[in-house]
């Protein structure tokens, strides 16, 4: 297996574990904000809740269903804006958006942690909305 394949294998388990148990799937008692979205091209569904407190998302809820793209996605992204102010969570959106486009330079990758397991969904142009759901909800969220 040359180091391609061993990179893109690595990338597919963590995407298949999020997917079959994915982080912070729960709901919250009182959230700060709250927002549902959908894909209707596909029917996947994201039901997002935070916690925010000084300016600090302090609890994440996610449910929903749809395609492991989705669900990995908004399950990674639980984990990397938790405990995390909200303007670099927004930036973190910015920069995984900018990824999946193919416009992310490759010096800002290195910040995106596990999320760069979806960058392969770039090829994928129909899959980017997939990807995109949850965080898109939350900016939506975070902008009202």
């Amino acid at each position: 297996m040359n180091e391609f394949s061993e990179l893109d294998e690595m990338y597919r388990e963590v995407i298949l574990d999020h997917y079959h148990s994915p982080r912070n799937n729960k709901s919250l008692d009182n959230p700060t904000k709250e927002i549902e979205s959908n894909n209707p091209f596909c029917g996947d569904e994201i039901k997002l809740q935070v916690k925010i407190q000084d300016g600090i998302v302090t609890e994440i809820g996610l449910s929903g269903r749809g395609c492991a793209i989705s669900q990995a996605s908004a399950s990674l992204m639980g984990e990397a804006l938790l405990k995390n102010n909200i303007n670099d969570s927004l930036k973190l959106y910015k920069d995984f958006r900018e990824l999946l486009t193919g416009n992310l330079p490759e010096d800002q990758m290195d910040d995106l942690g596990d999320l760069i397991a979806l960058e392969g969904v770039k090829k994928f142009p129909i899959r980017v909305k997939c990807a995109l759901l949850s965080w898109s909800a939350f900016n939506d969220l975070i902008e009202v």
